[in-house]
């Protein structure tokens, strides 16, 4: 499966998708979201190898 590359207009669109989506949601509940998207999004992807290396590229540099 080939994926579609996202270009910086995208991704700084997704970031401010993001940034909209976390000023909507309660501090208390904004933990719960993030797993759930990232579980959401980790379904999308397909592959538990590729999310396993993007959740450790995450925690770099933290």
């Amino acid at each position: 499966m080939e994926h579609k590359q996202l270009t910086i207009s995208d991704i700084e669109h997704l970031y401010d998708q993001l940034a909209g989506a976390l000023d909507q949601i309660s501090a208390a509940k904004r933990e719960l979201f993030l797993v759930k998207l990232a579980l959401l999004s980790a379904h999308a992807l397909g592959d538990a190898e590729q999310f396993q290396a993007l959740t450790h590229t995450a925690l770099l540099d933290l």
